[in-house]
């Protein structure tokens, strides 16, 4: 893993609770109106620029990249970001209901996206990919980090520990939904230190979460290259904003699945189907508690699914989500491609059980699913073979915040 030291764009102090932003993949146009409402200082305003133009805009349009820009540069001009004197790094810590984790904000760079050091487990989608391409080449920058995860190494969390329990934090947020953000600006002894330790103790890191943002930033990266006659690899478009955290402290909850109607089958039929397939019983468990089991909601009631993965079965193939599309939504509810079918939806975890019930009784769906979550040596192990996990496999929770660190393409 090549990691370095990066002088970035940062808010002043009294600016940070307001810029800090969610990611911008994790609310529609309304949410982040609505968020960013009275703010003009959210990095929303950069990131989901078309909250501030007419509401019939296209999203992916020309002039929400503009508008982007406008807002990017404003928000310099007006001393809400600035740039950080010395290249560094930063610790940034993440607190909510007991749980804690804490990432390296640093900047990886784009060969190693390109060799597979940082591996991926999601495909993604052009259009979704375009749109971050076209605001990262508009904006000269990275605004939103990537979720990296590496298999943990005591000597880096010794490091880490030490210095954290030493030093207070530049920002110290507490945002609406319940999570701390607290940020630690990392000193040059240890940046040097961490620097030499994840080149020789890493091997590789693993796309947690922002497959879209990685992508973005390679394609970016590989058009100025091929631009440049005088290209070294050391440019600043050759690096993109990350945050590393180490495998053992994170928290994936479920993603859970919703379908519309049954594929013509009546209530009786699809059961009877289903208990073909799974073992079935009703219950009043509303989530798993271990893989191989699912919890199915039709109106009313509740069922237990249980069933036993093959154990010489590939590790995508082992995947309780693999195994509910292979075997019941795709042969019985007919959902061929969850990445294209109109007729599911996915739950992220975070909105809970009650969420499903709410999505079926109110008849807008026939039936639901609450799943267990993937481990991260899961996503590890698939990640190591080269294989993609099923869409929507992992939620990860708490979300990082955009906008406390930004990294910029030039200068």
């Amino acid at each position: 893993m090549r990691i370095r030291t990066f002088k970035g764009l940062v808010p002043s102090p009294k600016f940070a609770t307001e810029v800090a932003a969610v990611p911008y993949d994790v609310v529609n146009r309304e949410e982040a109106a609505a968020l960013a409402k009275g703010k003009p200082n959210s990095l929303l305003h950069v990131d989901r620029a078309e909250i501030d133009l007419d509401l019939e805009i296209d999203p992916y349009s020309a002039p929400v990249y503009a508008k982007a820009k406008e807002n990017f540069q404003r928000m310099q001009a007006e001393g809400v970001l600035t740039r950080e004197a010395k290249p560094t790094m930063y610790l940034y810590r993440q607190t909510i209901a007991g749980h804690s984790q804490t990432g390296l904000v640093t900047v990886c760079h784009t060969e190693d996206y390109e060799k597979d050091i940082i591996k991926k487990h999601e495909k993604t989608r052009q259009d979704k990919e375009d749109d971050r391409t076209n605001l990262v080449d508009a904006l000269d920058a990275n605004t939103g980090p990537i979720f990296l995860t590496y298999r943990q190494r005591p000597g880096i969390s010794a490091l880490i520990d030490g210095f954290l329990k030493a030093e207070k934090p530049i920002y110290d947020i507490n945002a609406p939904d319940g999570v701390r953000h607290q940020v630690w600006r990392v000193s040059l002894g240890l940046c040097v230190s961490l620097t030499s330790l994840f080149e020789s103790q890493v091997p590789c890191a693993y796309v947690a979460d922002g497959h879209h943002r990685a992508a973005s930033a390679f394609r970016v990266s590989k058009l100025r290259r091929e631009a440049n006659p005088n290209h070294t690899g050391e440019e600043n478009y050759n690096w993109f904003l990350s945050v590393l955290f180490p495998g053992n402290e994170l928290k994936i909850l479920p993603y859970n699945r919703a379908v519309k109607d049954l594929n013509c089958n009546d209530r009786e039929e699809f059961l009877k189907k289903v208990g073909e397939i799974f073992t079935l019983k009703t219950t009043t468990l509303k989530s798993p508690t271990k893989p191989g089991q699912c919890c199915m909601y039709l109106k009313d009631q509740w069922y237990e699914l249980t069933w036993e993965a093959a154990k010489d079965a590939s590790p995508i193939d082992q995947l309780d989500v693999s195994i509910l599309q292979d075997r019941l939504l795709k042969p019985v509810l007919g959902i061929d491609d969850p990445r294209t079918s109109k007729r599911i939806d996915f739950i992220g975890g975070i909105r809970g059980t009650a969420e499903l019930e709410k999505l079926v009784n109110s008849r807008d769906f026939s039936v639901a699913f609450s799943m267990f979550p993937t481990t991260v040596d899961q996503l590890m192990a698939i990640s190591d073979v080269g294989q993609i996990m099923p869409p929507k496999s992992t939620w990860f929770e708490p979300k990082l915040r955009s906008g406390l660190f930004i990294h910029t393409l030039e200068g």
